[in-house]
């Protein structure tokens, strides 16, 4: 009974203590809209790389976004990594030796409010088409990778 009596008492005084606000549009006639969210923006290209022998040929990456391909010169661009266990991108490195050969490496170089992990690194060596882990899964943020001139196998 006393637990019954509390909360109609709080009711009660809620009920006498609440007052209707009054608005006025005028104090916001100066304001323009602008957008301030969400933090968790995928649109962030993290990466990108042009095969130099075809320089119509680019490659992108986005923060959470995956990996994106053009062939005509970024005029049009087509997913490429969407079956793959992560769409956090931090580097893309085309071998210019043989650019059918493209490295990724996963999880956002640039943490912030908004950052996102990846699942290591992998390589394409049909231009995109098919991936392949290659490791370092736990690494999490892979902002930079390089390809070797001499040995494409080995990256940094």
């Amino acid at each position: 009974m006393l637990k019954w009596i509390l909360i109609l008492g709080c009711v009660v005084i809620g009920m006498t203590m609440t007052q209707a606000q009054t608005f006025d549009p005028s104090q916001f006639e100066g304001m323009a809209p602008r957008n301030i969210g969400p933090a968790g923006m995928s649109g962030r290209i993290t990466a990108i790389d042009v095969n130099l022998s075809n320089q119509d040929i680019i490659y992108a990456g986005a923060a959470s976004g995956g990996v994106w391909k053009s062939i005509n010169g970024g005029i049009e661009w087509k997913p490429i990594f969407d079956d793959q266990p992560t769409q956090s991108v931090g580097a893309i490195e085309i071998n210019q030796a043989n650019p059918s050969e493209i490295w990724v490496g996963t999880g956002e170089g640039n943490p912030r409010n908004s950052h996102n992990s990846g699942a290591g690194i992998f390589k394409s060596v049909d231009g995109g088409k098919n991936w392949t882990a290659k490791g370092l899964e736990k690494t999490k943020l892979i902002h930079r990778v390089i390809v070797k001139a001499d040995e494409s196998n080995t990256i940094f």
